[in-house]
């Protein structure tokens, strides 16, 4: 097994606890021959990915968190504008900016409140590995007819992991409320986004608009 993976399994088997927390012993994986680890390299390398996917969603959310002070910086920038401009048509232009600042606002919020359930999603997903590799651990001991393997029950294990995976089935199909209302921001900020483009020189690289 590879020793990046060693310290993960221990972390998510303390943060699992007894919810598909369930492992096969170590000692007993220890007694392996080398064949047999081999077989065990896919359901690891699926467990890595799903550990990557946590923490790409995690980065997802700083990255957010980031944008949403930006948008907010502008829309108080934007204010400020208005206040400050000599004319109608200057404070036409700053009421658009207002309008898409706050459109941004809104479409951000919307963003990341999918993110941080798509995260949940996918800390449950790595759950769901990690109880496949340990299902994947027993029927390499008990094939290898490792002494002590003939006391841990399949059955379990196998219900382990049809318990969490039919979780994260339901987790994702609650996504798509999430979903549908991050569209519907985005959209509407787009709108805000093109009418002050099209009223500051009609440009996609207007001065006023900032691209996330």
């Amino acid at each position: 097994m590879k020793r990046t993976v060693l310290p993960l399994l221990l972390l998510l088997a303390a943060a699992c606890g007894p919810r598909y927390g369930m492992r096969v012993p170590d000692k007993l994986v220890a007694k392996l021959p080398y064949e047999t680890r081999i077989e065990l390299l896919e359901s690891e390398n699926d467990l890595a990915l799903a550990i990557d996917k946590v923490d790409e969603a995690g980065n997802e959310i700083l990255r957010a968190r980031e944008s949403l002070r930006r948008a907010k910086s502008r829309e108080q920038a934007a204010e400020d504008e208005e206040k400050r401009a000599p004319d109608a048509a200057s404070r036409e232009v700053a009421k658009l900016a207002i309008d898409e600042a706050r459109a941004r606002v809104e479409y951000l919020r919307a963003k990341q409140r999918l993110n941080v359930a798509l995260r949940d999603v996918e800390e449950l997903a790595t759950r769901c590995a990690f109880a496949r590799f340990e299902l994947a651990r027993l029927q390499a001991a008990r094939k290898a007819k490792v002494e002590g393997s003939e006391k841990l029950d399949p059955k379990k294990y196998e219900a382990q992991v049809s318990g969490c995976e039919a979780e994260e089935k339901a987790e994702r199909g609650g996504l798509a409320a999430d979903t549908a209302q991050e569209k519907t921001a985005r959209e509407a900020w787009e709108v805000k986004k093109a009418a002050l483009a099209k009223k500051t020189f009609d440009a996609r690289a207007s001065p006023y608009v900032e691209n996330l």
